[in-house]
């Protein structure tokens, strides 16, 4: 319903366009804020995040100043499973009114368990993300090429050395003091007001003196180290004591507003082109194109020479000559008997066909701008709801395949397609859930958002799987051009390349290679907060996976069948399928090369998603892979004449 609400103000959107000023309409919950100087901006936490564990946790996990009463803001399906938790905060912030070394609540005496919390936080390298007018948190800092590059969100803070009697030990410290710069733009002639483009985040670690009994005119401690303007960043570090018995902080932070020519439509700009990777994601696309290119070859060869030779000699045969039949023509009878196991295929195709529609729909919406990164969940969300919707197709797919192999167990069919996929996904979600839940994160689903998810599951995807699985179910079976024979047919014995195995290791590693450096970028999204937008770069790599899997599959088919074996419908499956082990594989290399996850917890958490990922991606590989050769098949085997 979001989609199609999105889509109907995209559309009116567009026809108000063609008569006023663009800046004047903005989709429904993106609109900019206009402040007036002296306006109140409102700063919210959002969760503490680490790559070193995978772990988010709330930001008042850890005891800062928080609140009388701290207010929680709606967030949606994507933002809950991806570990948002965002709150309201003390931070006072007023436009364009700075400030400096401000204190942010009185001296908090903490004690040495919570003092070790911070210190172990502080030693997984935790961040923290915070959000104003809908920007998250940004650190500013320059690359080895010296160029400017930001980083989501702050660390908590470092870790540095101490001289001990005998030894130098490494230590945390912590950051407690937060200088905001906010940028903002004004256009006179434009709007009224100012709107925010911009919130970097500089962290510092201070080891604040108090100044006696003096007091600050909002009743705060008043400190030495803020005497004069820009010494709160000089002086002493503040180390973590967790030998002690507790520790007496200090938490401030200063304000300072900035105008930018930053145009508030290109705010964004600032966390998505920080890195340059164009000429990466150009290289994947090119890389991928030989790949295309070479497979396109091959089975241009085989459909323009080789096999419409073949169709020609067998079609101009009369006689005696008729009976000397060779080649895949020869399996004629046996080509389209039904498979071992015929339900599991037919139930995986329908799952594949489900992914398929699921993926292709979310990308056309993330290409035309709908899931933009401002939209905080909104990718996560849009791929639940196209999943659970396109179980429609799971059933229709599934009972028609099930049928035309002349099953009879539909109704065991429908409810295979409606749980075996979503089933293992959930079961092994709900494992993993479990030990995220024992450590306190906030990436634990809570109970209600499970409640939805099995809403989603049981009362709608599984009852659209009843209703495509009814009306395909009903459709006339689907006709084969050649009969099929009451005794098979002996299989000759194949040579080594002929094996499955050696299918599967070569139809498996061309649509990896087609897509592996894309995937460098998606792992690196997912498991180390970077920002992934390029959605134009992965529908073409998306484009050319399909084409790959289908030539792949093809090729390998034609082959098979010329060896006299007819077994092809698990092997067309298999074949480009198996790249989801090649997805798990480059995981596990990925986890140990650019990877630095702490603990068991986080290892599992890593593992259990790369394998529900390379699951996901050889059922939806797999499906391309058997749909192409399915129609391939039916079209040589349709253009030859058989008595």
């Amino acid at each position: 319903m979001r989609l199609a609400a999105w889509g109907a103000a995209a559309a009116t959107l567009a026809l108000l366009q063609q008569q006023q000023p663009a800046q004047a309409f903005y989709l429904p919950g993106v609109a900019p804020h206009e402040y007036q100087d002296g306006d109140a901006i409102y700063l919210k936490v959002n969760k503490l995040s680490s790559t070193k564990t995978s772990l988010p946790y709330e930001y008042y996990h850890l005891p800062f100043c928080k609140p009388d009463t701290v207010e929680n803001y709606a967030e949606n399906l994507g933002e809950i499973l991806r570990g948002d938790r965002i709150e309201s905060s003390l931070y006072e912030l007023s436009m364009k009114h700075d400030e400096y070394c401000k204190v942010l609540c009185d001296a908090k005496d903490y004690t040495k368990d919570e003092i070790a919390e911070f210190a172990e936080r502080v030693m997984e390298e935790y961040r923290v993300n915070m959000i104003i007018d809908n920007l998250p948190a940004a650190t500013k800092f320059l690359d080895m090429d010296q160029n400017t590059v930001y980083s989501l969100g702050f660390p908590l803070g470092f870790v540095g050395t101490a001289e001990e009697p005998t030894t130098v030990v490494d230590k945390p410290y912590l950051n407690n003091h937060l200088r905001f710069k906010i940028l903002f733009h004004t256009e006179p002639q434009g709007y009224l007001g100012s709107r925010i483009v911009g919130f970097e985040v500089e962290a510092f670690s201070v080891k604040h003196k108090p100044d006696g009994n003096k007091k600050n005119p909002d009743g705060t401690q008043k400190l030495l180290t803020c005497a004069q303007e820009g010494t709160s960043e000089i002086g002493d570090f503040l180390m973590l004591d967790t030998s002690g018995k507790g520790q007496t902080l200090y938490w401030t932070y200063d304000v300072l507003f900035e105008y930018s020519d930053i145009k508030w439509a290109s705010r964004w700009d600032t966390y998505l082109n920080s890195a340059d990777d164009d000429q990466i994601h150009w290289f994947s696309i090119i890389n991928s194109l030989l790949i295309v290119v070479f497979l396109t070859g091959m089975v241009a060869m085989i459909m323009m020479r080789t096999l419409n030779q073949d169709v020609r000699r067998y079609n101009q045969l009369e006689g005696d000559e008729a009976q000397e039949e060779t080649g895949w023509k020869l399996v004629h009878g046996d080509v389209f008997r039904a498979p071992k196991n015929p339900n599991l295929l037919s139930v995986l195709v329908g799952s594949g066909v489900q992914l398929l529609a699921m993926i292709v729909i979310t990308l056309c919406f993330a290409v035309l701008g709908f899931l933009s990164p401002a939209n905080r969940g909104g990718l996560m969300t849009a791929m639940l709801l196209l999943f659970v919707f396109m179980g429609i197709f799971a059933g229709n797919v599934s009972s028609r395949l099930y049928k035309s192999f002349n099953g009879l167990a539909w109704k065991r069919n429908t409810l295979m397609t409606a749980f075996l996929f979503p089933g293992v996904v959930f079961v092994v979600f709900f494992i993993l859930n479990f030990f995220v839940w024992g450590k306190g994160s906030s990436g634990a689903v809570p109970f209600g958002t499970l409640f939805a998810l099995l809403f989603l599951w049981f009362g709608i995807s599984v009852p659209l799987c009843f209703v495509g699985s009814y009306f395909g179910f009903r459709k006339k079976k689907i006709e084969f051009p050649v009969r099929t024979n009451m005794i098979p047919r002996q299989i000759p014995d194949q040579s080594w390349y002929m094996q499955s195995l050696f299918s599967v290791v070569i139809g498996g590693i061309l649509p990896f290679g087609a897509v592996f450096i894309e995937l460098f970028f998606i792992l690196s999204s997912v498991w180390l907060n970077q920002f992934y937008y390029v959605f134009g770069f992965l529908a073409l790599v998306v484009v050319i996976l399909f084409i790959t899997c289908s030539e792949i599959s093809i090729v390998l088919v034609y082959f098979q069948l010329c060896s006299e074996d007819y077994n092809w419908w698990w092997r067309s499956m298999v074949t480009s399928g198996s790249s989801g082990l090649y997805l798990f594989l480059y995981g596990i290399f990925y986890y140990y090369t650019k990877l630095d996850i702490m603990g068991f917890t986080s290892g599992l958490m890593y593992f259990g998603y790369m394998f529900l990922a390379s699951y996901a991606f050889a059922v939806g590989t797999g499906t391309i892979g058997f749909v192409s050769s399915f129609f391939f098949v039916r079209a040589i085997y349709g253009s030859i004449k058989v008595d």
